[in-house]
């Protein structure tokens, strides 16, 4: 199985223009997501997808593999479709890399790709468990429901399955909950035909792009993690770094 590594990557950020290419302890973050992702086993290859002359002219500088794509992509996804497009059929599965997240976990990357060993699977993702009720209720922390099989049934920003009759603070005593990783995979046949799907209802009351998928029948295999990269949506969050 030939798996393609995208890590989509644009300039413009509300909270943090050009983070991209933010310094982080000598290296740009996108060479340290890119430099992460290439260490996954499991990954024939990763390219950078970008619409941003600088962004693609770094990756260029330390020799790494790079496609300009659209402007006009409103979402990761769709600038992997594009990439995977080009490719005409030169890989079977695509993963999804986010470009803010300068030390993602490989072992992540490869439990991911595993899901495809299940025919069944037509998109993947990972999970993992709540530890916390302020995190269990954090609406920013997108829930996730699964089946006896390992794929998902809902993604809700509330807390699916509530617990009737049982007091909120409890409901971690009483059952397991899981959290959305936003990281995916795609076979690449379901990659071009998702990314022409249009909004569904669920998604635009949830705001969750995969409750498109599942509205329209494709099946999202999950996998448990332990482990959660931090993410740089803010110049504050570098504060979080530390390196040993």
């Amino acid at each position: 199985m030939k798996i393609l590594g995208i890590i989509p990557s644009r300039y413009g950020s509300t909270r943090f223009p050009g983070k991209p290419l933010v310094d982080i302890n000598g290296k740009s973050m996108i060479q340290r997501v890119y430099e992460q992702a290439k260490k996954a086993g499991s990954l024939s290859d990763v390219v950078v997808a970008t619409d941003d002359d600088r962004i693609f002219n770094h990756i260029k500088s330390f020799k790494g593999d790079v496609v300009m794509t659209s402007s006009s992509h409103e979402s990761g996804t769709e600038r992997c479709a594009e990439v995977i497009d080009k490719m005409n059929g030169s890989y079977d599965v695509v993963i999804n890399i986010q470009g803010d997240e300068p030390f993602i976990d490989p072992e992540q990357i490869n439990h991911l790709c595993s899901c495809f060993n299940d025919a069944k699977t037509d998109i993947a993702t990972l999970i993992k468990k709540i530890d916390t009720t302020e995190e269990l209720f954090n609406p920013n922390r997108p829930k996730v429901e699964v089946d006896d099989n390992s794929f998902a049934v809902m993604f809700s920003r509330n807390v699916i399955p509530e617990l009737p009759n049982i007091e909120k603070e409890n409901w971690l005593k009483e059952s397991s909950f899981y959290k959305h990783i936003g990281i995916y995979g795609y076979r690449s046949n379901v990659l071009t035909k998702i990314s022409q799907l249009p909004i569904s209802p669920l998604e635009q009351k949830e705001r969750l792009e995969q409750l498109r998928w599942i509205e329209n029948d494709y099946a999202i295999k999950v996998a448990v993690t332990t482990h959660e990269a931090i993410a740089i949506d803010t110049p504050e969050d570098l504060e979080k770094i530390t390196f040993k």
